[in-house]
């Protein structure tokens, strides 16, 4: 084997040598001793760090294993992200999940290592320039989820949302695969770069190649939660443990992002007009189901989830407003603002949850609206932080979240798309609702639970820091905002 093959994979190789390596050490632990494998998991998030950051700052593209692997600018910076999201999450899942007895007794640290595999499926996705390697990502990536959220085998909540992800995403994979295999048999390939240029050559047979985009975009809209495609994801994020659903919400958000650029843009441009009708169909339901459902919900999860669906929308209108008619003078703008807003929520959401599991302690579950009333006079740091986060997802300004929303309705607008613009900007308000009924909740309702709140060092640092990135990222949103547009620059140029 050709050992120059190996080079801008040296992320995905330590991530992979280290995880097992974890696996084995942690069989040898006694139960006190998990520490030990949090800190191993964190230092491998580091390490593969590390890698990612050396071939961002190179800025080059290079392929590897005969073009199904290709590290990228766009890529490394959603990887760096990726590990940067999968840190926090553990650091506020730690507690969460030993009270739950997911890290002790005979289930040891595999919490850890599954988490670890999953984001190493989340790599392969994230470079994948092959239809197979696009799959095999994908699927390690979910099948380490699918056990991540039945871990606690005890509660009956917990196995229901199993069968129900394990079924459904099931059925999402399959509708990938069916549409990759379509675009397989018209085109005769499976590199992501070969079809594009065969589709680009005007001689596949249109037919097939229409079944089989259906196919493919069906199986994203799953994987995003876009509404028809939606139904698994309240039900999901509700009855997985809280540490497991930050999981959920967190860094496969940016690979299933990256796999739409790949597939979509990358891969079938010249079908541009045809998918982004598609996407604009799957963003309007969105943005109006989304919000509109959230607001009759009491779970504060399940608020969330219906949230999520929405913030998927406005993910969607960014990949649909690369195109007009068929200029792309508009591509790079639109898609990296989809790529600063996919970040921009998951480094929100990822904040949101872990003050969720600020709130629950053991037999407890903090995942009612009412559980926050009063949290300022409990503890009005953490009641302050929620509030900086809901405001984000609401698009208020100057956070983070409104930088996001502007950046997708500017080039949806660039387009000259004025209805769609209008409909988000509608739907966004209708969104802050029920965000700010959680700041009400907070600052002007009497404490239903005086209980002290007790919070390790560690995840009292993150969320802090967590806060004050969503708010200094939404007063100086350029550093990001210009990281993601040169990524796409260059990842489109090449």
């Amino acid at each position: 084997m050709n050992t120059t093959n190996l080079i801008p994979l040296y992320a995905e190789v330590f991530l992979l040598i280290a995880a097992s390596a974890i696996l084995l050490i942690d069989m040898f632990l006694a139960e006190g001793k998990r520490a030990i494998t949090y800190m191993l998991t964190l230092a491998t998030l580091v390490g593969a760090a590390f890698f990612s950051f050396a071939d961002y700052t190179a800025g080059s593209t290079v392929y590897a294993f005969s073009n199904m692997f290709i590290s990228d600018p766009m890529g490394n910076l959603l990887k760096l992200f990726s590990y940067l999201t999968m840190a926090m999450t553990l650091v506020y899942a730690r507690q969460y999940s030993t009270d739950r007895g997911m890290l002790g007794g005979n289930l040891g640290g595999e919490f850890y290592v599954l988490a670890l595999f999953s984001l190493l499926g989340q790599m392969v996705m994230i470079s994948a320039n092959n239809f197979l390697t696009i799959y095999l990502g994908l699927e390690l990536m979910s099948l380490s989820l699918y056990a991540l959220v039945a871990l606690r085998r005890d509660d009956a909540r917990a196995t229901e949302a199993a069968m129900k992800y394990f079924i459904l995403g099931a059925l999402a994979s399959g509708f990938l695969l069916y549409g990759m295999s379509m675009l397989y048999g018209a085109t005769g390939s499976l590199d992501i770069s070969r079809v594009a240029a065969v589709i680009g050559s005007g001689t596949v047979n249109p037919t097939i190649l229409t079944f089989g985009l259906v196919f493919v975009v069906a199986g994203l809209a799953f994987k995003l939660g876009a509404v028809p495609f939606h139904m698994w994801v309240p039900d999901v994020y509700q009855g997985a443990p809280t540490g497991v659903t930050l999981l959920l919400g967190g860094a496969p958000k940016l690979a299933t992002f990256a796999i739409c650029v790949r597939l979509l843009v990358e891969g079938m441009l010249p079908m541009a007009f045809d998918w982004q009708q598609m996407l604009m169909i799957l963003a309007v339901l969105s943005l109006a189901i989304g919000n509109l459902t959230a607001i009759a919900q009491t779970n504060l999860k399940r608020m969330l989830a219906y949230s999520t669906i929405a913030q998927m929308g406005f993910v969607l209108l960014g990949l649909l407003a690369g195109v007009a008619g068929h200029k792309t003078d508009n591509a790079a703008a639109a898609y990296s603002a989809a790529m600063y807003y996919a970040i921009t929520y998951v480094m929100t959401t990822v904040g949101s949850f872990g003050l969720i599991m600020v709130l629950a302690r053991k037999g407890f579950e903090a995942e009612e609206i009412d559980d926050f009333k009063g949290l300022s006079k409990r503890s009005p740091v953490y009641a302050l932080l929620m509030s900086v986060l809901m405001f984000s997802l609401a698009g208020v300004p100057p956070m983070m979240g409104f930088a996001a929303k502007f950046a997708v309705l500017q080039s949806v607008l660039a387009t000259g798309a004025v209805w769609l613009t209008v409909f988000a900007v509608m739907f966004s308000l209708v969104g802050a609702f029920y965000y700010i009924r959680i700041v009400k909740v907070m600052w002007f309702d009497e404490p239903a639970d005086s209980t002290p709140l007790v919070v390790s060092s560690d995840k009292g640092i993150v969320l802090t820091l967590n806060g004050l990135a969503v708010v200094v990222l939404g007063m100086i949103p350029g550093p990001l905002l210009n990281a993601c547009l040169a990524a796409m620059q260059k990842t489109l140029a090449s």
